[in-house]
């Protein structure tokens, strides 16, 4: 196992420097608008066999909320021969979908100001754990060889580090791991999803003891550094939940629901120039990351695929390379799920069904065009009355 320091990449090969024989699945950040499309691409994997095939699950933002409830339901999916939960949508889609329907950003702001006073994230978290997770902990995620392993990824404002937080442990690779013990999953993926603009860190306070690995530290005072671990949004490190997986795994595929930053008026107020800086920022970031992607993808360092809100369904050549027609096609209507609002508040039934429809579609197109054998068989869309 090696470490980059300057990125915390671990990469994870066996001795003769070969990637981890296993599919990793990346799921992007993007709020509710990530948590549906993501639902679209895990239906379609279902279909296909592949969720169960799935070695890990890395994911930020709003596709924590996805990934999340998925390992929290893991134990509840039925299985058939052919590796599909054929539950799935009743066990998975539909208390999403259900969460996806209600106010939630807006409430956890506004609600500091109403007994009993909690801050931000705390309501956040608590509208996590009564809608989708009770009192579920980060240690009831799937052990390994029973489903995935999950990792949901935060950022640290203390070290600027990626923090993955697994059923194992909780580790920032500029102080370490410490043992997660009594960590509410709803907490977590409250950690994972904290928008900095609109709501504080994740504080979580750890005891000496629970340190099962440490880094040096250029602190004066190190072990106060890591007494109380605060974490912001994934999404502000990587908002593609791909450098976890990334060169570890033999297949990657990877589900995108964010976009590129559209042109646009700057506004006169400075909060809101900072927030569209910070956007730039992290645009850039994420579109470094997905070159990186693809040039591994080209130069066949490992096999799998890429999808993602913006994608032009047609750049797939489906046709060109002895595959049926995507099953969906490119529209203005399609072109605008990818400048839908990314935040948690309620999505209607329609704008629910086309970006899952659309993720469908998209991961139906990748997954045959990259990743199935030539001539695999189309899906059919899981809302074919609401066309994107």
């Amino acid at each position: 196992m090696s470490l980059d320091r300057n990125s915390g990449l671990v990469q994870k090969i066996d001795r003769k420097g070969r990637r981890i024989d296993g599919v990793g699945l990346a799921l992007s950040g993007g709020g509710f608008r990530a948590t549906l499309f993501h639902l679209g691409s895990l239906w379609r994997l279902n279909e296909l066999g592949w969720l169960q095939k799935l070695k890990e699950v890395n994911s930020v933002s709003g596709g924590s909320i996805t990934a999340g409830y998925l390992g929290y339901r893991w134990k509840d999916l039925a299985f058939n021969s052919d590796g599909v939960a054929t539950n799935f949508v009743d066990e998975i889609v539909k208390p999403l979908r259900d969460f996806c329907s209600h106010n939630i950003d807006v409430g956890s702001i506004l609600g500091v100001l109403l007994p009993p006073f909690h801050s931000s994230i705390e309501r956040l978290a608590s509208y996590y754990r009564k809608g989708l997770f009770d009192d579920a902990m980060l240690k009831d995620l799937p052990d390994k060889g029973v489903g995935p392993f999950f990792t949901l990824d935060a950022t640290s404002l203390q070290t600027g580090a990626l923090v993955r937080l697994t059923r194992e442990n909780v580790a920032d690779y500029r102080l370490g791991k410490f043992k997660v013990n009594d960590i509410k999953l709803a907490t977590a993926v409250a950690a994972s999803s904290a928008f900095p603009l609109c709501f504080g860190p994740v504080k979580i306070k750890v005891k000496p003891d629970d340190w099962i690995e440490k880094e040096k530290v250029d602190d004066p005072e190190p072990e106060k550094l890591r007494s109380a671990i605060m974490l912001t949004d994934g999404g502000v490190y990587d908002n593609l939940g791909l450098e976890r997986i990334w060169r570890r795994y033999s297949t990657v595929l990877v589900s995108d629901a964010g976009a590129l930053l559209s042109p646009g008026q700057v506004s006169v107020m400075l909060l809101l120039q900072a927030k569209r800086a910070s956007d730039i920022i992290s645009g850039q970031a994420t579109s470094l990351r997905k070159r990186w992607l693809m040039s591994d993808f080209e130069e066949k360092k490992m096999a799998g695929t890429y999808w993602g809100i913006a994608t032009k369904i047609r750049h797939y050549d489906l046709e060109k390379n002895g595959c049926l027609p995507p099953i969906i096609d490119d529209s203005e209507g399609t072109g605008s799920l990818s400048r839908i609002r990314t935040r948690l508040n309620r999505f209607t039934p329609a704008e629910q069904e086309k970006l899952i429809n659309w993720a469908y579609a998209l991961t139906d197109a990748a997954m045959r065009r990259y990743v199935l054998e030539s001539g695999a068989t189309p899906g059919q869309l899981p809302f074919p009355q609401r066309l994107p």
